[in-house]
C-alpha cells in the first residue's frame, strides 16, 4: 500500500533540499499528500524558531503567530488527505478487515506526520555537530539525542509499516479521525463568534 522506507526517503530529502531551494512539491497520487504534509510541519517549524526569537516585536509574534495557525490547520487536513487516501485504496483493493481485526491507537496519516517531524528534528540537531562556537559538553548532549531520534525513527517506521501491511491484510480497521478544529472557525471560537456580534 505504503512504503515506509520511501516515505522516510522523501521526508529526509526534502528537508536538505528546502533548506537551500523553494519548498516545491514533484510528486503525484498519495507521495503528493505526504510531501505536502511534510511541507507544512518545514514551514511550522521554522515559523516557530521566529515566534520565539527576544527581538521580534510584537507585531512580529502576531503575524507569525496567524501563520502558525494556518500551516498547522493545513498539516492536519493533510493528514486527513493521506487517511482518506488510505479509506479509498482499501475500497478500490475490495479489502475487509477480519472479524478480529484491530484499531490503531493512531491513524497512518498520524504516524507519517511524526515521522516528517523527525525528520525536521534530525536535521536540525545534526546542523548542531556543525557549529563551531559550542563546547564538547554541547556535542555530546546533541549526538545523545541524535542516537535517541534516530531509535524512535526506527521504531515508528517499523510500527507504521507493521499497521499498513495489517490494514492490507484485513488485521487493522482504517478510518479517518476529524481534528475538527475549532480556533479557526468563526462559528465555533467564542472570542471570534462574540467579536462578529458587537460590531454588528
Amino acid at each position: 500500500m505504503i512504503d515506509v522506507s520511501e516515505v522516510v526517503k522523501l521526508h529526509e530529502l526534502t528537508v536538505v533540499r528546502w533548506h537551500t531551494e523553494p519548498v516545491d512539491n514533484p510528486y503525484q497520487g498519495v507521495w503528493e499528500l505526504i510531501c505536502e504534509q511534510h511541507s507544512y510541519n518545514f514551514q511550522l517549524w521554522h515559523q516557530e524558531d521566529i515566534a520565539r526569537s527576544p527581538t521580534a516585536s510584537d507585531t512580529e509574534i502576531a503575524e507569525v503567530k496567524r501563520q502558525i495557525d494556518r500551516l498547522n490547520q493545513a498539516r492536519n487536513d493533510y493528514i486527513e488527505k493521506i487517511d482518506d487516501w488510505i479509506t479509498q485504496e482499501v475500497e478500490r483493493r475490495g479489502i475487509s478487515p477480519l472479524p478480529e481485526a484491530r484499531l490503531n491507537t493512531e491513524t497512518a496519516g498520524s504516524a507519517i506526520d511524526r515521522l516528517s517531524i523527525m525528520a525536521l528534528r534530525l536535521y536540525h540537531y545534526l546542523e548542531q555537530l556543525e557549529r563551531d562556537d559550542v563546547d564538547a559538553a554541547h556535542r555530546q548532549k546533541v549526538e545523545q539525542r541524535i542516537a535517541l531520534c534516530r531509535q524512535q525513527k526506527h521504531d515508528l517506521s517499523q510500527s507504521l509499516q507493521h499497521l499498513l501491511d495489517g490494514i492490507a491484510d484485513g488485521a487493522f480497521l482504517h478510518k479517518t479521525y476529524r481534528q475538527m478544529k475549532m480556533y479557526n472557525d468563526p462559528s465555533l471560537n467564542p472570542y471570534l463568534y462574540r467579536q462578529q456580534a458587537i460590531t454588528k
